[in-house]
């Protein structure tokens, strides 16, 4: 149930994750946007009033050159080399000005000049300036542009001269679009790389929230197991009290009726084999108090430094009479070159002996000669604890639920041993992991961080 619940916080966890990062994300784009359109508006606003205030100012000398001299706007221009100077010193030197006209009030062009191509009045052929030109032709040259997109467009800037002409300033829409798209790409570079530095500390700081969620909700759980075991523990210490006091009882009681039986030397098989059933009965519920009573017991750990492979020879000491009695081939392999764990040595002898004896009543219907092997493994920065045996081994169904309390194929089986296993294995925070075919045998592997290794 604990597992599901946490299964479920997890996906809605991660789904929360990918809500956020999208909109992030998105926020991050339109944030962008704005800034990259703003700016791009800004400058082509400031090109434009800067241009405008150089243009007032080549009107107010061209106003004052013409009410100075009593002169057309033409003859002006064309005899005042100090006026055309002004004009080519304050605008065509702007990288962004392409063109400046001047337009009489009639609209005839009296001046045009490109930035570097002076197209004389085509209206006056025989004009003073063609004549100081030296070419009583005019020539005009056209240049071809591509156009430049709207939004990067700057329209053309007019300034009165007074009453008698207008003075005009066209823009390079080309040179303009290449600096816009130039700010624009720079801004986004910069608004990417800020946006980058911006995911990837949301990004980390969202993990260790998560890891920190995760953690309070592990240990909440541990909390509330911690509780109920504690609970049950405590049941299961008052109901163990109640059941051993009759059962030793009983006990005693069966030992002398055995002994008065034998004193009057009574034969009767029958009377022997009640005799046996009742004591193999007693035996199996002290048995069954004794386990109940291990499992609800939630002992806190007890943590030592311990070579790995004297746990597991600790364990078939512990195991010596039982697997001498059945003639089992017992081998203990150290493969881990003496590597430590950092380990309750109790809880793990209790562990490893609950496996062997598990392993012990796999290989009684096996029809071989039993054999079983511990091995002790290192791996990279694990150690790992091998319990194998050649028994009757289980299928896929028997295998999911090994671990379950009251779960057992066995006859006289409690179901209490491997959930005892499973709990302590827990409490080391160990992974367990089992391999089982059937008719060849059954390996469970019990996988524990290497002592002074830290933890992936």
């Amino acid at each position: 149930m604990a597992k599901a619940g946490t299964s479920t916080f997890q996906r809605r966890f991660l789904l929360a994750s990918v809500i956020l990062g999208i909109f992030i994300v998105l926020e991050i784009a339109l944030f962008g946007w704005l800034i990259v359109d703003s700016l791009s508006k800004r400058e082509m606003d400031r090109i434009l009033l800067a241009t405008r205030k150089d243009a007032s100012e080549v009107a107010g000398q061209l106003e004052r050159e013409v009410a100075g001299k009593d002169r057309d706007m033409f003859t002006a221009i064309a005899t005042s080399k100090e006026t055309t100077s002004y004009i080519e010193d304050v605008l065509l030197q702007r990288d962004l000005v392409e063109t400046v006209e001047v337009t009489n009030s009639d609209g005839v062009v009296v001046y045009r000049k490109q930035s570097q191509t002076t197209i004389p009045n085509p209206a006056r052929p025989g004009s003073l300036e063609a004549q100081i030109e030296g070419d009583p032709k005019p020539r005009i040259e056209h240049r071809i542009q591509r156009q430049a997109s709207s939004t990067t467009s700057l329209p053309m800037v007019e300034e009165k001269i007074g009453d008698v002409a207008t003075l005009r300033i066209g823009f390079n829409q080309v040179e303009l679009a290449r600096r816009v798209a130039e700010l624009r790409s720079e801004l986004v570079q910069r608004t990417m790389l800020i946006g980058s530095m911006t995911l990837v500390v949301l990004f980390s700081a969202y993990l260790a929230i998560g890891f920190l969620l995760l953690r309070a909700r592990r240990l909440e759980e541990q909390a509330r197991e911690s509780e109920r075991m504690a609970y049950v523990g405590t049941l299961a210490a008052g109901l163990a009290h109640e059941i051993r006091n009759p059962l030793n009882s009983l006990s005693l009681n069966m030992q002398l009726l055995e002994e008065e039986i034998a004193e009057a030397r009574q034969t009767d098989s029958s009377s022997q084999r009640l005799l046996s059933i009742t004591r193999s009965e007693i035996d199996r519920l002290g048995r069954l108090a004794t386990d109940f009573l291990s499992y609800a017991r939630n002992r806190p750990l007890e943590r030592d430094e311990v070579p790995a492979v004297e746990l597991l020879e600790r364990a078939c000491q512990g195991m010596a009479g039982e697997l001498r009695n059945r003639q089992v081939d017992v081998v203990v392999r150290d493969a881990a070159s003496g590597a430590s764990v950092r380990v309750d040595p109790g809880q793990l002898q209790q562990l490893l002996i609950n496996l062997v004896s598990n392993a012990l009543a796999a290989t009684e219907d096996s029809g071989r000669p039993p054999r079983i092997t511990l091995t002790a493994e290192r791996l990279a920065n694990r150690v790992v604890l091998e319990v194998r045996d050649n028994g009757v081994g289980m299928p896929p169904e028997e295998r999911d639920k090994m671990f379950d309390i009251f779960y057992s194929t066995r006859k006289g089986g409690t179901g209490l041993g491997l959930a005892i296993v499973d709990r302590i294995a827990k409490a080391h925070e160990a992974e367990i992991e089992v391999e089982s075919e059937v008719g060849v045998g059954t390996a469970v592997r019990v996988v524990l961080p290497e002592a002074g290794a830290a933890v992936e």
